[in-house]
């Protein structure tokens, strides 16, 4: 049965975001709650209803649909208003009970009730009777008589399910990318073992192997993190340390390895450059040649036009690259003078001396 506060005048819709899910509409298709409705340029067709007790007749379909207020997330409630004044609480269950299960019906001592239905989609069934005229048996009395209006009503059990469900659904979704993000986290990397002088053999013949220099280096930084070191395994460790120290060398001679490299390839790209350059200007020297009046005015207009283009992007293109060549140079004699400086440290003490003076 439903109680007085059913209806909540002052309902605010936006109350929907509480859950910070964007409503469900029953009516989308694809759902599966209701078949999608009739394309709008298609006019739906309405029958005469005959019910046991009463007829309802099809509104006039020229006349524009009833218009509706819009729908409460998690609807399950409808107003139905223009009831004739005779009509019993049995009557509009026999009506109103083809669109589906009825839980509750509230009438009012006026000509207006609401139903609330078991699912959200017999709420639509029950929309599609707004407009129709309902007539008890037949009589013509006019308190046996009514238009119909049916509308989407505002109910707090109906929020309050909704809500519920909305949370539900919430809940799986996180559950779900939860389960997600665990099978896409890469393994934890295993559990570093505790120092022992067995442990500590076999970490100082990897910390001496190359490939394996970067793995024994962690497990030695944890193990001295940890306070594994004492007395007894000061020596251990001392070796350990120097082991890491004897690739310094190697890290070094590596660097020197990759800026040789770099060097090479530096070279290569200015050898290239060069070649480059050297032939933009050979493609500069012909636009300019055939730019000279012995040649020029033998060309059309258009292709006056198109060799000056030709001729301004080549030059462009050639300053462009003729910078760039330069800046590598600059780069390559400020290098050099660098080392120069650095590898006389007697001229640089006499300037710092005379600098002093």
């Amino acid at each position: 049965i439903f109680t007085d506060s059913i209806c909540v005048p002052g309902f605010d819709p936006s109350l929907s975001m509480m859950t910070g899910i964007t409503p469900i509409n029953p009516m989308i298709p694809g759902m599966g709650l209701v078949p999608p409705p009739p394309p709008t340029d298609v006019p739906v067709v309405k029958e005469i209803i005959h019910c046991k007790s009463c007829t309802l007749f099809p509104p006039n379909p020229n006349l524009p649909p009833p218009s509706t207020r819009e729908r409460p997330p998690g609807c399950k409630t409808v107003f139905v208003g223009g009831l004739p004044e005779n009509a019993t609480e049995e009557i509009i269950q026999e009506v109103f009970e083809q669109c589906g299960d009825i839980t509750a019906i509230r009438k009012s001592k006026k000509n207006f009730c609401h139903i609330r239905f078991a699912e959200e989609f017999m709420v639509d069934k029950a929309i599609y009777l707004s407009g129709y005229r309902m007539r008890l048996g037949s009589s013509t009395d006019k308190k046996d008589s009514g238009r119909l209006h049916v509308d989407f009503a505002q109910a707090r059990d109906d929020f309050y399910e909704w809500e519920c469900k909305q949370r539900m659904l919430a809940r799986e979704e996180r559950h779900r990318r939860k389960m997600e993000e665990d099978r896409l986290r890469p393994p934890s990397p295993p559990a570093i073992m505790h120092y022992s002088e067995h442990e500590a053999a076999l970490l100082a013949e990897k910390l001496k192997d190359d490939s394996k220099f970067s793995e024994a280096i962690t497990v030695l930084l944890t193990w001295i993190e940890r306070g594994e070191v004492n007395r007894r395994s000061a020596n251990q460790f001392y070796s350990m340390v120097q082991s890491a120290n004897s690739h310094v060398r190697r890290l070094m001679n590596e660097k020197a390895a990759h800026e040789q490299e770099m060097e090479q390839a530096k070279e290569s790209f200015k050898n290239a450059l060069t070649g480059i350059l050297t032939q933009f200007e050979q493609i500069v020297a012909v636009f300019n040649a055939s730019t000279r009046q012995k040649a020029w005015d033998h060309f059309s207009k258009a292709q006056r036009k198109n060799i000056d283009i030709w001729r301004k992007h080549s030059e462009e293109l050639r300053n462009a690259h003729s910078e760039q060549l330069m800046g590598i140079r600059r780069e390559e004699e400020m290098e050099m003078s660098d080392d120069d400086s650095g590898d006389n440290p007697s001229k640089k003490l006499r300037v710092d001396d005379s600098g002093k003076a």
